[in-house]
């Protein structure tokens, strides 16, 4: 986890040329984790220490993503723009998550990926599960997948064969409410046992906030299926022209339907408008999530999860906020949204440490346990975070991490 690797990352961020030269010179494999090893020493006993006072089988992960080339007749797929020198930033991003999944062999991509998650998982947390996204094409305003829009695609027949391969993976389906089946799609999900439905509006191209999804809201709320839906800024994702589409006020629309609603990432990033505002001024995002995540109209169907506020661009008011907000855990739920914690630049130690946000005498066994399983470590991390506020240290409750709750009320 040294600055001096996040510097390189950067550098390719920044410029084309540099995420050319960068990956053509390996950077990505640099920067990806080691084989998924035991913990020993300080590291174990942080990592026992994480775990008390929770029930293991509890501890359900709700954000986590799997994806692949399509090897093996899964039926994944990636933009070909991503494997392209052309598209040079696009090309090191691909190298970056495919290294950080610890996908050496791309012709055994989806194998190879599916393998180290479970590996990963069985080391950290045997007992608990992986809530698993697919992940729908771009869909038009006629109803028409547009793959040359969409980064990817992970059909939801993908994700119900893995967790009849897996007991821990729980699927996610994804379902774009334009398409003309989009109802029978959804009841056909329940059927298969999916927990909830992903959407990200930003790559999708949904409008949460449009008439047109009001019979998908109607009919999640009749089977009790909750949407996990991000909001904010979309990073991770090529989404150029559609980032007010993330924004966290049109998610009003679901919640006026009965429909339980949760915001990826507490929508931590990002600029969006104020729709509520008649000049249609500019406010955080999170600014934005809050005022719903405030109001008592919504407190038994807004909830959120805390995946990715770790990382070093979605530092300071989200997560301090979120911690000191003792009264608002409950609603938050714990999502490690893999692979990205396997991106060592994303999450800096040395930054949390002087944010306040973790001790001193913690970053060694921290890194140590990152060296050996990301995954983990994204956990660990999380119940190591604190924040001193009014006299008193603030750290995310217990029920933050026990998440099974949430997702079993469908099948109440």
């Amino acid at each position: 986890m040294a600055l001096s690797r996040r510097g390189l990352l950067a550098l390719g961020a920044c410029f084309g040329l540099g995420a050319t030269i960068g990956a053509r010179m390996g950077l990505p494999a640099a920067l990806a984790p080691g084989a998924p090893r035991q913990l020993r020493g300080r590291a174990r006993a942080l990592a026992d220490e994480a775990f008390e006072g929770l029930d293991r089988a509890r501890m359900w992960d709700a954000h986590v993503h799997v994806t692949g080339l399509g090897t093996g007749g899964t039926g994944c797929w990636v933009n070909p723009a991503m494997r392209q020198v052309l598209s040079p930033w696009r090309h090191f991003k691909f190298d970056v998550y495919r290294h950080a999944a610890g996908i050496t062999d791309l012709a055994r991509a989806d194998q190879q990926y599916v393998d180290r998650l479970i590996a990963l998982h069985r080391l950290a947390n045997p007992e608990g599960k992986l809530i698993t996204y697919a992940f729908d094409y771009f869909v038009d305003d006629a109803g028409a997948e547009r793959p040359s829009r969409s980064e990817l695609y992970v059909p939801d027949d993908y994700v119900f064969s893995l967790a009849k391969q897996h007991p821990e993976i729980l699927p996610c389906a994804s379902i774009h409410p334009y398409r003309h089946d989009a109802l029978e799609r959804l009841n056909r999900a329940a059927q298969a046992g999916a927990v909830a439905i992903k959407w990200l509006p930003n790559a999708m191209g949904m409008d949460p906030a449009s008439s047109r999804c009001d019979a998908f809201y109607d009919r999640l709320k009749a089977l009790d299926l909750p949407l996990i839906t991000h909001a904010g800024h979309e990073m991770a994702v090529h989404s150029p022209d559609a980032q007010e589409l993330g924004n966290p006020l049109r998610l009003r629309r679901p919640l006026e339907h009965g429909v339980r609603v949760v915001v990826a990432h507490a929508a931590s990033l990002g600029v969006v408008e104020d729709l509520d505002a008649p000049e249609r001024s500019k406010m955080q995002s999170f600014d934005a999530f809050m005022r719903l995540f405030s109001d008592k109209r919504y407190e038994k169907l807004l909830f959120a999860d805390i995946s990715a506020l770790t990382q070093f661009h979605r530092l300071s008011t989200p997560l301090r906020e979120l911690l000191t907000a003792t009264s608002l855990h409950k609603r938050l739920l714990n999502g490690s949204d893999y692979p990205l914690p396997c991106i060592d630049p994303l999450i800096s130690t040395r930054m949390l440490e002087k944010n306040g946000f973790i001790a001193a005498e913690d970053r060694a066994g921290l890194n140590e346990i990152y060296a050996h399983n990301p995954l983990l470590f994204d956990f660990v991390l999380k119940r190591r975070l604190s924040v001193e506020y009014k006299d008193q240290t603030h750290s995310f409750s217990p029920s933050v991490f026990e998440t099974a709750w949430f997702f079993q009320r469908n099948k109440s």
